[in-house]
């Protein structure tokens, strides 16, 4: 039995983190840090307000961090170095820089430390995995992703999205981040990386959308583009290679077509379930973890080309 403490308990959490590990068998849930205690009535567990307080007094084996970016650092090291093991939410840190910390953190304590990019579980993802390395494409030679939707805070709700203190940046970090990192799961390692950031309609101080360019060293040419103001959503991941063309799209939808055949595989009904699953064999039986600190290191670095990008 895995014992959580999860911190945060914003709308991640209550819809997904903390369902999660109550279903999750081998999980139990221990406690939660929240400025608001009376948001962990409903779970009835010991509410912490100040992280270092649940650390001491709390004995959960694992931590999941549900905080905004610009606090993720400072927690996982801090968790790390009381002797918990840790799944973070993603991105993992405001830069590059934080992301190799938390991992030379989880190294020197040799504590397990997962990040939450749970699209590298859709059973989808991993059937296009085989495929592609079957040549089921021949040589893959470009993918494409886009992810377009209209997001702005609506009486305070997710307002630190568009801080760039806490968050930051925008849609770059915010869902660019799961789809690069789809793409460096699907195609090896990032070898140079451009890309434009902007910000066109949305009245905020962090980009409302961003195009990145990503040439991995397997030869392969990602785009990424990702947009809080469009009112038509898409939701597309292609990849095309020498012979055919490999369609995921919708990214979050169950189809999946290639040149021999279509398929429907669709999500678990909690996303967020098969990365906590997965998390907990690592931690109790040393299974391989699907989405780690140092996997999830190389998005940070690829998100940074673009945020330095002249």
């Amino acid at each position: 039995m895995l014992k959580w403490l999860v911190i945060g308990v914003g709308d991640i959490a209550v819809k997904r983190v903390i369902p999660a590990i109550l279903a999750e068998p081998r999980s139990a849930l221990v406690g939660l840090v929240t400025r608001d205690p009376k948001r962990v009535e409903p779970y009835r567990v010991p509410a912490f307000t100040e992280l270092n307080a649940a650390l001491k007094d709390s004995d959960a084996q694992a931590v999941y961090i549900a905080t905004p970016v610009s606090l993720h650092e400072q927690q996982t090291v801090a968790a790390l170095r009381a002797g918990r093991d840790v799944l973070c939410e993603k991105p993992m840190g405001m830069n590059y820089a934080q992301a190799l910390a938390m991992n030379a953190v989880a190294k020197e304590t040799g504590r397990v430390l997962g990040v939450s990019y749970y699209r590298r579980m859709y059973g989808k993802v991993e059937r296009a995995k085989q495929l592609i390395a079957a040549g089921a494409i021949g040589k893959p030679v470009i993918a494409e992703a886009t992810s377009h939707d209209w997001f702005y805070p609506m009486n305070g709700f997710r307002a630190w999205l568009i801080d760039p203190k806490m968050a930051g940046g925008g849609p770059l970090f915010d869902i660019a981040s799961h789809r690069i990192d789809l793409m460096n799961y699907l195609f090896g390692d990032p070898e140079r990386v451009c890309g434009r950031r902007s910000t066109l309609v949305q009245p905020i101080q962090v980009e409302d959308n961003a195009t990145v360019m990503i040439d991995y060293k397997s030869g392969v040419r990602a785009l990424v583009d990702v947009r809080w103001h469009s009112k038509i959503a898409r939701d597309e991941f292609r990849i095309r290679g020498t012979e055919g063309e490999m369609n995921l799209t919708p990214l979050n939808g169950p189809l999946l077509t290639y040149p021999d055949g279509v398929e429907e595989i669709p999500a678990p009904h909690n996303l967020h379930y098969p990365c906590i699953a997965n998390f907990v064999a690592a931690v109790l039986d040393r299974a391989p973890l699907r989405s780690s600190g140092v996997s999830a290191s190389v998005t940070d670095w690829v998100t940074e080309q673009v945020m330095t990008a002249v």
